[in-house]
């Protein structure tokens, strides 16, 4: 009961954090975000450390429609309570380095009150029990993610940013509705803990599972709809720390976890390949980025495509490993960025170099998280990656889908081309001479201690020995204590071979010159692979001209049939006015005159006097006769 009681005030604080932190001001605005985090943090960890055996559910009604009840229900075990932790922890992290970024932002109460919003958001994601109410808390993420990446409202490619972001994501939020809808109707419950699939014909499981699947497509930027995420960092950088690295882009991975027993085979086999060729598009686009959170971002993208062909391989442990240590070295790498981009006011990597003595803790710091990043032994990353190539090497043994055995391959290559691209931005930002263009060198020093601080813990947290004892080694770490423990393949020249890779890929990245930034395969990595543009010309540009196309129809024929119906009902009513007028009304009033003239000569006739009667009478004789004769 206490636990119950706890899950529920940790979801309900952060919304009361939005009402507050909202209405006060700016001065206590950030201090008062950051003791509710850090609240929520504290009752987190009491949570999942106190948890029970078996998962805690909290179910109410919510409405009946037709004789069907819906629930609102909540589920709290062991990936939740893990979830709060990071949500919590990296959000905490986030709001104390945005105290010093954000000094000086006049709205400072209204953008820790959409962090507070998105928690509060993110939270219910990860404590849902049913789609239902996954599926509302998934549509206030994107509500708050828009608010949070368009917060520099008067900056035009913002505004742009926000609504891409919010576009692509309702694509994808579209089909994981329809896929709701499917769910329900086949197996009767939204429940997570009841959903299978087993008792179900082919067909069913794999329109479900991919259907919701495409919630996933949207919200962590796979392909085709992973163009936004690179464009969403025209939001403040803390934000991109904490909804494009940590938490937001992981709710796609989270519910794929969620969803594991309704995906059929078919399902996992797309799954799989979507997160392939995810991992190389981000893997390559990042390669040749000149913005260095453009390069994060691409390689969020990869990322997050490593950890979706793990889902897809049934590597729910490896996958959400890796989701863990990658929460803290990407954060970490964010939040080092924006000490580089504070100190040197710009974004252009090719405008640094050099920072290494300037800025020692940025360069320290960022060091250790770029290594987890690429996989280096002694660090996170390695760890992680390790445990997602060694299961994708044993589900490529047992798969039955063609080129199957290819697939890991490429995810190996990836650790490569991640250790390529992290190298390069690492020699561009630190080492060789500083450019001037951006800012004298004698101006550009370290950020305060409310900077520092989450930086080196996040660096910290880099390290390979908080996850396991042996660093070499995933499989005994203490996190599959609480996630699956996934396969591991006999292959003992995999990691020589990983780390081989990655010693490559970061050698070739620092001794690399910059290429011509017009040759094709550069700007193929610039453009996304000219994503955007094909989106441009199959999509955007065809809605628009069939979009102008019927507004002219519109215009011409449909307003023009309705003008012209409204003309001849004008013409018509006055045509049935002016008959009704001279014809109705004239027949009335002429019958009425006659009758009046009829009635008047007649009363002319009947005056009283005899000799007018007489003369009547004479005449009237007379013309009878004549008329007889």
């Amino acid at each position: 009961m206490l636990q119950s009681l706890l899950a529920v005030c940790l979801l309900l604080l952060p919304f009361a954090g939005f009402l507050t932190v909202s209405l006060a001001n700016r001065r206590l605005a950030g201090p008062l975000a950051v003791g509710l985090t850090a609240l929520g943090l504290i009752g987190s960890i009491g949570l999942a450390v106190n948890l029970p055996e078996q998962p805690l559910t909290l179910q109410a009604d919510w409405a009946t429609l037709s004789g069907i009840s819906f629930d609102i229900g909540f589920r709290v075990d062991g990936l939740a309570g893990l979830m709060l932790v990071i949500v919590h922890g990296v959000a905490l992290l986030v709001q104390m380095y945005s105290l010093s970024y954000l000094h000086d932002e006049p709205r400072l109460s209204r953008y820790f009150a959409y962090l507070q919003l998105f928690i509060g958001a993110m939270l219910g994601i990860v404590l849902a029990g049913n789609l239902l109410v996954m599926y509302a808390f998934w549509e206030l993420v994107g509500l708050a993610s828009y608010l949070l990446i368009g917060f520099y409202a008067d900056r035009p490619a913002a505004s742009q940013a926000a609504k891409k972001a919010f576009l692509m994501n309702r694509v994808g939020d579209m089909g994981m509705l329809i896929g709701i809808f499917l769910t329900y109707y086949y197996y009767d419950t939204l429940d997570l803990a009841q959903l299978t699939h087993t008792d179900l014909y082919a067909v069913a499981p794999t329109a479900v599972g991919l259907c919701l699947f495409m919630g996933c497509v949207g919200k962590s930027a796979q392909f085709p709809l992973l163009t936004w995420l690179p464009d969403a960092m025209e939001g403040p950088t803390p934000v991109s720390a904490l909804l494009h690295a940590a938490t937001m882009v992981a709710a796609g991975v989270f519910l794929l976890a969620r969803i594991q027993p309704l995906l059929s085979p078919d399902a996992r086999a797309v799954i799989v390949l979507i997160g392939t060729i995810t991992t190389l598009w981000g893997g390559y686009s990042a390669l040749f980025q000149t913005d260095i959170k453009k390069v994060l971002a691409f390689s969020t993208v990869s990322q997050l495509g490593l950890m979706v062909a793990a889902m897809g391989m049934g590597n729910v442990g490896g996958a959400l490993f890796h989701l863990l240590t990658h929460a803290f070295f990407k954060a970490g790498l964010f939040l080092s960025a924006g000490s580089v981009i504070h100190a040197v006011h710009t974004q252009d990597m090719r405008q640094m170099g050099g920072l290494s003595r300037a800025l020692p803790v940025t360069f320290v710091a960022y060091t250790v998280c770029a290594a987890a990043l690429a996989g280096v032994p002694l660090f996170s990353g390695f760890l992680s990656k390790e445990a997602i190539l060694g299961g994708a090497f044993a589900w490529a043994e047992t798969a039955d889908i063609s080129l199957a055995a290819g697939i890991p391959v490429l995810l190996l290559l990836s650790s490569g081309l991640t250790a390529l691209y992290m190298a390069r931005q690492w020699r561009l930002i630190f080492l060789g001479q500083y450019q001037p263009e951006a800012a004298p060198l004698s101006g550009v020093h370290e950020a305060d201690g409310l900077m520092r601080v989450p930086v080196a813990i996040l660096a910290v947290l880099s390290v390979a020995f908080w996850f396991s004892i042996n660093p070499f080694s995933a499989h005994g770490s203490w996190v599959f204590g609480v996630l699956p423990l996934p396969a591991e393949a006999e292959l003992p020249w995999l990691p020589p071979v990983s780390v081989l890779l990655v010693l490559l890929g970061g050698w070739f990245g620092v001794r690399m010159r910059e290429p011509n930034p017009t040759r094709l395969y550069v700007q193929l990595s610039v453009q996304y692979g000219f994503l955007d543009r094909a989106y441009q010309w199959y999509i955007i540009t065809p809605a628009i001209k069939a979009a102008t196309l019927l507004n002219r129809a519109d215009q011409r024929l449909v307003d023009g049939a309705v003008n012209g119906a409204g003309i001849g009902g004008v013409v018509l009513a006055h045509l049935v006015h002016a008959f009704d007028r001279f014809g109705v009304d004239g027949l009335v009033n002429g019958a009425a005159w006659l009758a009046g003239r009829l009635g008047r000569l007649t009363r002319s006739v009947q005056n009283g006097r005899v000799q007018s009667y007489i003369t009547a009478a004479v005449v009237g004789l007379l013309i009878v006769l004549w008329w007889i004769l």
